[in-house]
């Protein structure tokens, strides 16, 4: 019987390394197609991995707690009964012959690839090693397939127009534009509607990675020991990663947000808003005049990035998780305010996309609800920059002669002294204050 590799599928997104959480599986165990095989942890998000064949579990490669690689086996199967293939495709476009369905050797894309196209792969040629059909030979078959019965030329649909952000997205989750349908002004594909077509069509992938359903994690007792592995590990290894491979300098200022606060209540009466919020659009603002803080620290390079995409820091019963606010300067502040809650809703609930919690330039972190004043938060690599909001305060302020009562913020800037001496950093800080103490910016 063939032996099958079981690996991190494709369809997670742009992940390289994962953490195996927990086998529900063991050696020697039989297994049914789509059975979970195990849980894995990918910036600490958690999903299942099912099996892609019915069969029995040969081997067990990668223990628990470990952190495997993208392309690394985790496990080997011995296939007793192989991924059923989709509906042939007419008689007159096949150009290769069937082969018995046992023999047919695919890419996980190729695959996904065969579903969504509905072709057969036992009449793809494949021009992989040992004849492995690749995602170029489904492409391939199916451009050769849909000549035989394409529509005048004509009636073939182009790319439709698309934002600079929405294109990058495609480029990188390989979406072709023109099956994308465009909500943005004459048709146009903006950011939203790629990251609502790849969703839509992870979930109509098979093998499918399915979001865990933990439960909440209970409240330790005094005594317990708490291994570091799962979410908390990956919190623990990349927090001291940071700080082992960077030179971490913390700026702390007050920003008088008293009329940012009359602002926020005039606002709320049109849509839900947080301070959260208003700093991220602050910062967004101030990261097109300072792009030496939008950027990433990769070996020996400093990589100034294009675009501002922010990630937002989200407290779990287990850790904590950083969506990532795209073109957060394209966004208005209902814009950024309806993402940043979707966002948070879908972490909590424990189905956030990988893609929605990586790729971001620039963190901010708030821990001003938990009535902490000032605090020094710790860089996510490989960003060079993150900002920590305290709680707001009402002070007694001498200004022109007179004693004001003020509400104050405090900032804390941690910045990458290898990217960015100390005055940029301050005048980018500054920037931020500035806005936040004169909102005259702000608009829905």
């Amino acid at each position: 019987m063939p032996i099958l590799d079981i690996v991190i599928p494709d369809e997670i997104g742009d992940v390289d390394e994962c953490v195996v959480v927990t086998w529900l599986k063991r050696e020697g165990s039989a297994v049914e197609k789509d059975e979970v095989l195990l849980i894995l942890q990918a910036e600490k998000i958690s999903f299942e991995l099912p099996s892609p064949a019915a069969g029995q579990v040969t081997a067990i490669l990668a223990q628990q707690g470990e952190v495997v690689k993208k392309g690394q086996p985790l496990a080997r199967l011995e296939v007793s009964e192989m991924v059923a293939t989709t509906p042939p495709a007419p008689p007159e476009v096949a150009a290769v012959p069937a082969r018995p369905a046992g023999e047919v050797r695919a890419s996980p894309v190729a695959k996904r690839l065969a579903r969504e196209h509905n072709a057969d792969l036992s009449l793809v040629a494949g021009t992989g090693e040992e004849g492995r059909i690749t995602e170029k030979d489904v492409l391939v078959f199916v451009e050769a397939r849909q000549a035989k019965a394409a529509p005048p030329p004509a009636a073939v649909r182009s790319a439709p127009p698309a934002s600079p952000v929405a294109k990058r997205l495609a480029r990188e989750h390989n979406v072709d534009l023109a099956q994308v349908s465009g909500t943005g002004e004459g048709g146009r594909v903006t950011e939203k509607d790629v990251l609502a077509f790849v969703e839509a069509q992870q979930a109509k992938a098979a093998p499918q990675p399915r979001p865990s359903k933990a439960e909440p994690a209970p409240t330790p007792s005094p005594g317990e020991t708490i291994p570091l592995s799962g979410a908390r590990g990956t919190i623990a290894r990349r927090m001291h990663d940071s700080l082992q491979h960077s030179a971490q300098l913390t700026l702390i200022s007050e920003a008088d947000v008293t009329d940012l606060v009359r602002q926020r209540e005039t606002l709320k009466s049109q849509f839900d808003l947080t301070y959260t919020d208003l700093v991220v659009r602050a910062v967004a603002l101030a990261l097109k005049e300072h792009p030496r803080l939008n950027a990433w620290v990769v070996g020996e390079e400093i990589r100034l990035q294009t675009d501002i995409a922010i990630g937002v820091a989200v407290a779990l019963d287990d850790g904590l998780i950083v969506p990532v606010v795209r073109a957060a300067d394209q966004k208005s502040l209902r814009e950024i305010s309806q993402e940043s809650r979707r966002l948070a809703q879908r972490a909590r609930a424990g189905s956030l996309l990988p893609a929605e919690a990586s790729g971001s330039t620039f963190t901010v972190t708030n821990l001003g609800m938990y009535g902490v004043d000032a605090f020094t938060p710790i860089i996510n690599p490989p960003e060079v920059a993150i900002l920590g909001v305290g709680r707001m305060m009402e002070r007694l302020i001498r200004r022109n002669g007179d004693m004001l009562w003020r509400q104050m913020m405090t900032l804390s800037l941690t910045f990458d002294h290898r990217a960015v001496d100390g005055a940029p950093a301050a005048a980018f800080l500054q920037a931020i204050r500035n806005r936040l103490e004169q909102p005259d910016w702000l608009s829905p």
